[in-house]
């Protein structure tokens, strides 16, 4: 980078720049012809043409490119990008579910007990009434 100004392009215009023999990547909104430095990467050079077309600096980031690694890409520095032709990220949103209503699972568990424990103590009266006939 000298003293001159640094070239502003549009995403549009690096998103050209998406195959093998040219090939140009945006991260931290400084634009990258990394042409020459694909067939060195050593991730391969699937990973440099995946990121083109878009901001990588996420992708670049996750990796955890070493102090060396960020300073040997100021060779390959081109110029700026447009900070307003790059979308705006969209933070998610799950999407909507049912309210689990607790009070509901409580209703359900006493008309049971209310089945059951009838049941059981007329199940315990006729086994005890059973066994001591028998004896």
């Amino acid at each position: 980078m000298g003293e001159e100004a640094a070239k502003i392009f549009t995403l549009s215009e690096v998103s050209e720049h998406n195959h093998a023999h040219d090939c140009w990547i945006v991260i931290n909104a400084k634009v990258y012809n990394v042409t020459k430095f694909l067939e060195d990467h050593p991730g391969g050079d699937e990973v440099l043409l995946s990121s083109t077309g878009k901001d990588a600096t996420d992708d670049f980031e996750d990796v955890g490119h070493s102090e060396s690694a960020r300073e040997m890409m100021e060779q390959y520095y081109v110029g700026e990008i447009d900070p307003t032709t790059i979308p705006k990220k969209t933070k998610y949103t799950p999407p909507k579910q049912p309210h689990y209503n607790q009070d509901k699972t409580s209703e359900f568990i006493i008309k049971i007990l209310q089945f059951l424990v009838p049941l059981a103590i007329l199940g315990l009266a006729v086994g005890i009434r059973i066994y001591t006939k028998s004896g």
